[in-house]
């Protein structure tokens, strides 16, 4: 193997290690957010990402980017919420092409009873992931990143 073929390597390695970890702690949320909230982790992550906005609202393409799924995905999403009454959807007043979703106060009360499920689980997922070899140095690194607007 030449140098450039060890440096692939080492890379496909680190991507199958960081897929390893996402999943794990993904199935622990998945699992504790449907069985305590009826909840997806998209589901969660859409109520969360959009009541940390000013307003409670984004237009649907800035919402699909937040939420790494496609435009259609995101709508379908978007409509099952709204169907549960968690969501609404608007017309944009300066751009009628626009279309904002915010939470509603339903959908606020969901998250705020989710909300502490979603960390334990998250918690308990790493502080497995740590008793893995494998995983343990990733799990290091997250905790060293600081992300803006995350409290200390």
């Amino acid at each position: 193997m030449s140098l450039d073929d060890d440096a692939v390597e080492a890379r496909a390695q680190g991507w199958r290690t960081l897929a390893a970890l996402h999943a794990r702690i993904e199935d622990r949320l998945q699992r504790a957010l449907e069985r305590d909230h009826e909840l997806s982790v998209s589901e969660y992550t859409v109520l969360d990402v959009l009541a940390r906005q000013d307003g409670f609202h984004l237009r649907m393409n800035q919402l699909a980017n937040a939420v790494v799924l496609s435009q259609s995905a995101t709508t379908r999403l978007v409509t099952r919420l709204e169907g549960r009454g968690l969501l609404a959807r608007y017309l944009c007043a300066d751009d009628r092409r626009g279309i904002y979703t915010e939470v509603t106060p339903a959908g606020q009360a969901l998250l705020t009873a989710a909300r502490p499920t979603h960390d334990t689980a998250l918690a308990e997922a790493l502080a497995e992931a740590e008793t893995l070899p494998e995983l343990s140095p990733l799990v290091a690194a997250l905790g060293t990143l600081s992300f803006r607007g995350a409290s200390a």
